[in-house]
C-alpha cells in the first residue's frame, strides 16, 4: 500500500542514465513563480529533459494500435510506445476532465485537493503545480486546446492556466521558446470529447464488423457505428502529436524530450467516463525518453496518471513538492525490464466526486475504489443516489436523463429498447442504483458486469479490500475516512445549473 513516506522507499534501477546524474538540490515547498537554481548541473537546454506531455480528451486503455485495437490508427502513440515503454496498468485519479487534470499538475489525489475535487469548480493557487515549480527551475511552460480545463481559474487566485501560457499550436511555442531554455508543454486536445460527426467512421472507411464491442454495451450496428465515430477523434489527436514528434525530430530535440501520450480518463459512452469501472478509468499511456528510457519495452506496474508530476520533476533535477503523495515512474521507466518491475506497484486507488450533479440538489455521487491484478472493489458512500445522474429531466444539470453520461446514439438506443431483456440488463447496470459495496473479480469477469460483493466465496476477499482502501484513503488524509466533514456537495459549481433545487451553501 502506498503512503506519504513512499519518497524514502525509492530504489536504484539500472537504466542507461543514472538517476543520480541529473538530480540536484531538493526543492520542496516552491510557491507559485519562485526561482530555483539547481547545484551541481547546468542550466542549459542540453543537461535537462524537455518535457511533452500530450493527453487526449475521454479515450479508453485499449483504444490504440499498440494496446491492440484492430481498428484504430495511432502512428504516433505506437511510436512512442516502440521507442520507450507501454505501460498497460495506467489509471486517471478520477474518471472526470477537471479533477483528473488537478491531480495531473498536483501530484495529489482528488481528494486532498478540496474544490479540485469536482468538475467545474477551481484549481486553488495554494497546490504546487509541476508546471509552476518546472517554470521557477527555468523552464519555459505552455499549452495548446485542453489544459486544465473546465472550471474558473480566478476564484482559486490563479490569474492564468496552470498548465502554462496558452498558445495556438506547439508549433507556435517551439518557435518563441529560447534556444537556451528546457520546455514543458501540454499538447491537450478536445479529442474523442463528444459529439461526434454521425456516420465520419464508416465514411472514413472503417468497417463496423470488425468493431470490438465494450461486453457493457449492446453490440449492435447503432453502438458499432457510435465507436467507429469515437476512433475519428482518436485518430485526429493522434495525428497532432505525430506532428509535435516530427517537429521535435527535425530540431534535433526528440532524444532529449520525455515524450507522454495519454488521456485524461475513458470512453464518453455508458458506464465509461465518470465511473469507477475500467472503460471510465483506465488509460492509455506510452512514455518515451530515448536518451535516458530503454526502447521497446511493456510495463505492467500500476501507474497512476498523478505520478506525472513528480516524475517530471525528478528528471529536471528537482524533488516532488511535500504534499505530493504521488510517486516517481523513473525507476521502473529507466529499468531495462518488462513486465512488473517494482512489485509494490500492485495497485491503483481512484474517485469521484461531484461531476455534473446530475441529481435533484446538485448533488454528487462520491465514490472511491481500489483497482487490483484481481479485483476492482468499490465503495459508493452514497448508495441512494442515482450514479450517472436521475431519470428525472428536470433534475438534471444539462436537463436530459441521466445527464452524467454524456448523450450519444448509444446511450439513446439503451434508453430507448429497455423492452428487450438484452439491452434492459447492459441499461440497468449503465443507468440504475449501486449498492454501497461493489467487487469484481477480473479473472471470471473481466468485463465487470457481476457484482461478487455478497457472493460467500469472496466475502472475505471484499472485508480485504475495503481494509486497505480505508487505510489507504486515511493515510492520505480523506475526509470521508476520516470521518471529516466531505463539502464537495456544497462547493460553486462554475458550470451551467439548470435542474431544479440547486443548493450548495447548507447540508442535505
Amino acid at each position: 500500500m502506498e503512503s506519504r513516506n513512499h519518497h524514502e522507499s525509492r530504489q536504484g534501477q539500472s537504466s542507461q542514465l543514472s538517476r543520480r546524474s541529473f538530480l540536484g538540490t531538493a526543492v520542496s515547498g516552491l510557491g507559485v513563480g519562485a526561482s530555483v537554481q539547481l547545484v551541481g548541473q547546468s542550466n542549459s537546454a542540453e543537461n535537462r529533459p524537455n518535457i511533452l506531455f500530450c493527453i487526449s480528451d475521454d479515450q479508453s486503455w485499449t483504444h490504440a494500435g499498440a494496446a491492440g485495437d484492430p481498428i484504430v490508427k495511432t502512428p504516433a502513440f505506437d511510436r512512442v510506445a516502440a521507442n520507450g515503454v507501454l505501460c498497460t496498468h495506467a489509471f486517471c485519479d478520477a474518471p472526470t476532465c477537471g479533477p483528473s487534470r488537478s491531480a495531473i499538475l498536483t501530484g495529489q489525489s482528488i481528494w486532498r485537493l478540496e474544490e479540485a475535487g469536482n468538475i467545474h469548480s477551481t484549481l486553488p493557487s495554494k497546490f504546487a503545480t509541476y508546471t509552476e515549480m518546472l517554470e521557477g527551475a527555468g523552464y519555459m511552460i505552455g499549452h495548446t486546446s485542453k489544459g486544465w480545463s473546465p472550471g474558473r481559474l480566478e476564484p482559486g487566485g490563479r490569474t492564468r492556466n496552470p498548465a502554462g501560457d496558452t498558445f495556438e499550436s506547439f508549433e507556435q511555442f517551439m518557435g518563441q521558446r529560447p534556444a537556451d531554455k528546457p520546455f514543458c508543454f501540454w499538447l491537450g486536445s478536445r479529442d474523442p470529447h463528444r459529439p461526434y460527426e454521425l456516420g465520419s467512421g464508416q465514411r472514413s472507411g472503417k468497417d463496423p464488423a470488425q468493431v470490438v464491442v465494450p461486453p457493457h454495451l449492446p453490440d449492435n450496428s447503432v453502438t458499432r457505428n457510435d465507436i467507429l465515430d469515437y476512433y475519428v477523434e482518436v485518430e485526429r489527436f493522434d495525428s497532432n502529436v505525430e506532428r509535435a514528434l516530427n517537429l521535435l525530430d527535425e530540431a534535433g530535440q526528440l532524444d532529449n524530450t520525455i515524450v507522454v501520450v495519454t488521456s485524461d480518463h475513458g470512453m464518453p459512452f455508458p458506464r465509461a467516463k465518470a465511473s469507477l469501472y475500467d472503460y471510465g478509468s483506465r488509460v492509455p499511456l506510452a512514455v518515451s525518453w530515448p536518451r535516458a528510457i530503454p526502447a521497446g519495452r511493456t510495463v505492467d506496474d500500476f501507474i497512476s496518471l498523478s505520478d506525472m508530476a513528480p516524475t517530471f520533476l525528478e528528471a529536471a533535477g528537482l524533488e516532488p513538492h511535500r504534499d505530493m503523495t504521488a510517486r516517481s515512474l523513473l525507476p521502473i521507466l529507466q529499468s531495462s525490464e518488462s513486465g512488473q518491475v517494482d512489485s509494490s506497484r500492485d495497485t491503483a486507488f481512484f474517485a469521484m466526486e461531484r461531476h455534473d450533479g446530475c441529481r435533484r440538489g446538485g448533488k454528487g455521487y462520491p465514490c472511491r475504489a481500489i483497482r487490483t491484478g484481481d479485483y476492482l472493489y468499490i465503495r459508493n458512500f452514497e448508495p441512494t443516489r442515482w450514479p450517472s445522474g436521475s431519470p428525472n429531466a428536470a433534475d438534471c444539470a444539462r436537463g436530459i436523463p441521466y445527464g452524467e453520461i454524456d448523450s450519444s446514439p448509444t446511450k439513446t438506443f439503451m434508453m430507448k429498447n429497455r423492452g428487450d431483456p438484452y439491452v434492459d440488463r447492459l441499461a440497468e447496470l449503465a443507468f440504475g442504483t449501486r449498492p454501497g459495496h461493489e467487487l469484481y473479480d477480473l479473472r471470471e469477469d473481466p468485463g465487470q458486469l457481476r457484482n461478487a460483493a455478497t457472493e460467500p466465496a469472496l466475502a472475505d476477499q471484499a472485508k480485504t479490500l475495503d481494509a486497505q482502501l480505508m487505510a489507504h484513503l486515511a493515510d492520505t488524509g480523506d475526509p470521508r475516512a476520516l470521518g471529516k466533514p466531505a463539502p464537495w456537495d456544497f462547493y460553486p459549481y462554475y458550470g451551467r445549473k439548470v435542474n431544479q433545487d440547486w443548493t450548495v451553501d447548507a447540508p442535505e
